[in-house]
């Protein structure tokens, strides 16, 4: 019996050793980046600073905020500059938004097109290793093809801000597994009719990604059934916050919303800026980029209202501003 229970470990022992290395030998699924150089055009440039800043939130990640102020508004003359994630968000290791400004130093000046292209709807970075899925490369595939080409031509005209930052370092196993998530764009992708609001709507929430921040996750990966029923815990130093349940239950969700009532919402912060927002609490604390999102067009709100009444109900009551306890 002994010599068989040491066989058996052996084996496991085997297994576990041969998964190690494969994962430690293998590449992410790739493809060239496109040789490509992009027209720099005002609608383009327009378009572009609107994905850039609102929709897909870009700067939300990749700048620094001032987060003693509301809804955390970009600090003066840091947009794009980069951002180290704090410790306490729970991510597997040190978590950093790279310097994205055309500073070809600290930042990705010295990239092409084609290669910022592929890292937003890819995952791939400019050396081919794979970004961590935080950055929300499986939710811009779905990215037109315009759509990304006017996100990159706006890039191009930020001004480049030197901001030397470290490189991302994840703990084991995420640092290997992180290799199997980045897969090629390999079809054109057409920008979705706005007359079609239920998909247009869907389109946007996708590119906004607003499930990842309103679901709950386990090492970096949505928990099944939680889909846009709110409860992740986003800590911040002394203040945290649990993102609201957004699916169209009745009771611990937004199901008793009207579209008007869902629109006012967001329309409710579009005077606030970045110098009138009032100073972060525990009592008000969030995430929620408001001073970019409350300056979507009102048919994009009815849009993504109209698809997230599609969404599965979820009965999961939200305390969104959970009173500190006092330390003895």
């Amino acid at each position: 019996m002994k010599n068989v229970l040491l066989v058996v470990a052996g084996l496991v022992l085997m297994a576990g050793s041969g998964a190690y290395a494969y994962l430690a030998l293998m590449e992410p699924n790739l493809a060239p980046a496109k040789d490509i150089k992009l027209e720099i055009t005002p609608q383009r440039l327009e378009r572009g600073k609107f994905v850039f800043e609102v929709m897909a939130d870009c700067v939300g990640c990749h700048s620094e905020r001032d987060w003693t102020k509301f809804a955390g508004p970009v600090k003066e003359g840091r947009l794009g500059a980069g951002f180290q994630f704090p410790a306490a968000l729970g991510f597997p290791g040190d978590v950093v938004a790279p310097n994205i400004t055309p500073d070809r130093e600290t930042g990705i000046g010295s990239w092409t097109d084609g290669e910022k292209i592929r890292a937003i709807r890819e995952g791939i970075s400019k050396d081919g290793h794979a970004l961590f899925p935080f950055m929300p490369y499986r939710s811009f595939r779905q990215m037109s093809d315009e759509d990304v080409y006017a996100v990159v031509a706006y890039m191009n005209t930020l001004p480049p801000i030197r901001n030397q930052l470290p490189r991302t370092k994840l703990s084991f196993p995420v640092n290997y597994l992180i290799k199997t998530m980045p897969a090629p764009v390999t079809a054109p992708i057409s920008s979705p009719s706005k007359s079609d609001a239920l998909h247009y709507g869907e389109y946007l929430v996708t590119m906004a990604n607003c499930m990842e921040c309103h679901s709950q996750a386990e090492k970096g990966e949505i928990v099944k059934g939680t889909e846009f029923a709110g409860g992740r815990v986003f800590q911040f130093g002394p203040v945290s916050v649990l993102s609201a349940n957004i699916t169209p239950e009745m009771i611990t969700g937004i199901g008793s919303w009207d579209e008007e009532q869902f629109i006012s919402k967001f329309q409710g912060y579009s005077q606030l800026t970045r110098d009138n927002a009032p100073m972060a609490s525990q009592a008000n604390f969030t995430i929620m980029p408001w001073l970019h999102l409350s300056k979507l067009p009102e048919d994009d709100l009815r849009a993504i209202y109209t698809f997230l009444r599609t969404v599965k109900p979820v009965r999961n009551a939200v305390e969104p501003h959970k009173p500190l306890i006092p330390q003895s």
